[in-house]
């Protein structure tokens, strides 16, 4: 039973990862020439992907700490960078999801 926790965290890290590529693989809009800036869904991939390693990463250390090859205080932090990266991440859907509705409530 104590392995379901980590099958499941890394399907859906696998499944993450999956629709990031997919993503990256679709010809996005080029925004650059009439918005002056970047590529934002090239920006937002690497940032998702970004949590994606960090989770598998932290995954791996705790399966090495269970077998007994890693240190308690590399877990914690490990674990402690994908809190702070999903976090953020939730932060800036969150903040895309407001601005969203804020315009969706503009007069025409």
């Amino acid at each position: 039973m104590v392995s379901t926790p980590f099958n499941a965290a890394t399907a859906a890290y696998g499944n993450a990862a999956r629709l990031i590529t997919q993503a990256a693989a679709k010809p996005a809009a080029d925004l650059t020439a009439t918005a002056g800036g970047g590529d934002f869904s090239a920006f937002l991939a690497q940032s998702l992907q970004g949590v994606v390693d960090s989770g598998k990463a932290s995954d791996q250390m705790a399966m090495d700490m269970v077998s007994g090859k890693a240190n308690v205080v590399d877990m914690v932090t490990a674990i402690s960078e994908t809190e702070i990266a999903i976090e953020s991440m939730v932060t800036i859907r969150d903040r895309v999801i407001s601005a969203y509705e804020e315009i969706m409530r503009m007069p025409i």
